[in-house]
């Protein structure tokens, strides 16, 4: 006999643990903070001066290619971004410019907050000294800052950090076919307590899915082949997984506020602005825009 259930009614489909529901809740977007001043840094190569000796030497030929291609993933990381704050903000203001310029650019534009974003080549492939000034910058600036992806590791190597695959080797070891966390995935938070997952606790507070309430999951966009070793000194861990133990940490001495994230928790409306309908699930990264909307009231609060 047919069966003219509609399979996404049918229990065996539900595709989500925890709730068992085949349908995610209406959520308008409300724009809760005031106002926010962000410097956004664009992480990826763009021309032959940001490159080391030794991306000169194995790029020998595709240089030119490359870079085409860093600078166009640069536009597409810098606009999420700039997404998140301009459609969590009522008077948002955001500056993007390049890691090489973040210092004299954050002297000059004032901001309340700096998040930086991923990258795609490893760090060797870098200028040593564009690397060797951020590293002097993010061991004394005051401003709230957010590292997302590529930046996570940047900042951990920044302050002591080793970067290894997810097979726990050198990054030069293994340039291709590498472990990767890709897709969405689950991670475990390690401390609700920081503010930045406020109401985690609070089942009433109506901001986090069941599977946060009831297990400190987090449910997260990830790309990436490389990791931070162990936690660095200064920082604490906030998330953990299976293949990548550093998944988010936070260091809060020195008078400073940074929080660094290996996922991309920036891609909430983007993947709202592909969504061919609203009854489809129109905030995949949900879970990512809560905590982007948290650091940037954190950073507003910070002293």
């Amino acid at each position: 006999m047919f069966d003219s259930t509609p399979a996404v009614l049918k229990s065996e489909t539900l595709p989500f643990p925890f709730n068992n529901r085949a349908f995610c809740r209406y959520e308008p977007i409300e724009k809760k903070i005031e106002h926010a001043k962000v410097l956004i840094v664009n992480n990826l190569l763009r021309y032959e001066d940001d490159l080391s000796d030794l991306a000169r030497k194995e790029w020998n030929g595709t240089k030119e290619s490359k870079l085409k291609f860093e600078r166009k993933i640069s536009g597409l990381a810098c606009d999420n971004i700039a997404k998140n704050v301009l459609r969590l903000v009522q008077n948002p203001k955001t500056l993007t410019v390049h890691l090489s310029e973040v210092g004299e650019a954050a002297a000059s534009f004032n901001p309340d907050a700096i998040v930086m974003s991923g990258t795609l080549s490893d760090f060797d492939y870098y200028n040593p000294e564009q690397l060797k000034k951020f590293e002097r910058y993010i061991k004394r600036t005051k401003i709230p800052v957010l590292g997302i992806c590529g930046a996570h590791q940047l900042i951990g190597m920044s302050f002591g950090g080793r970067l290894t695959t997810l097979d726990n080797l050198d990054a030069s070891e293994k340039r291709t076919d590498r472990i990767v966390e890709y897709q969405y995935r689950f991670i475990k938070i390690t401390d609700r307590t920081d503010p930045i997952f406020a109401g985690a606790a609070d089942v009433e507070s109506g901001i986090w899915q069941d599977y946060t309430l009831e297990d400190d999951i987090l449910r997260v966009w990830q790309n990436h082949g490389l990791q931070v070793e162990g936690i660095p000194k200064g920082f604490h861990q906030l998330a953990t997984a299976y293949l990548c133990k550093n998944q988010m940490m936070v260091k809060r001495s020195g008078g400073q506020l940074i929080y660094t994230v290996q996922f991309h928790l920036e891609k909430s409306f983007e993947d709202w602005s592909k969504n061919p309908t609203r009854w489809e699930h129109p905030n995949e990264s949900r879970d990512g825009r809560i905590l982007f909307e948290n650091f940037l009231k954190l950073a507003l609060t910070h002293k």
